[in-house]
């Protein structure tokens, strides 16, 4: 019964930035590890980042420096701050508990252009 809904995507020219939301409803959100992940077309899902219940943060080499992951336990709703944007940025995000076995969301996409 937990849903995730991811929002905040959009269209932004490379160099931009762009903000990210998740809101979880049905789980109990303060006690769990929360991820950010992306595909891109033609390419398997991979992990972006995660943020733990300390507060936490762990990056993928790939963003490390550009992206900012946060949560807000009180609004169960986790955040990607994406600066300093790149083509290779582009991709569908999700977010999700990861091991968890929660279904996905649908995700928000995210078109960085040159």
């Amino acid at each position: 019964q937990v849903q995730l809904v991811e929002s905040g995507g959009g269209l932004v020219q490379a160099g931009g930035s762009l903000r990210l939301s998740c809101a979880a409803s049905g789980s109990i959100f303060s006690i769990k590890v929360v991820g950010w992940y992306r595909q891109a077309p033609g390419k398997e899902r991979e992990w972006v980042a995660t943020i733990n219940t300390s507060s936490k943060a762990f990056y993928a080499d790939s963003v490390k420096g550009r992206f900012t992951i946060s949560r807000d336990n009180a609004k169960n709703t986790a955040y990607l701050q994406m600066n300093s944007l790149k083509p290779e940025d582009t991709a569908v995000y999700y977010c999700n508990f990861p091991t968890s076995g929660v279904p996905w969301g649908q995700g928000t996409q995210v078109t960085v252009s040159s």
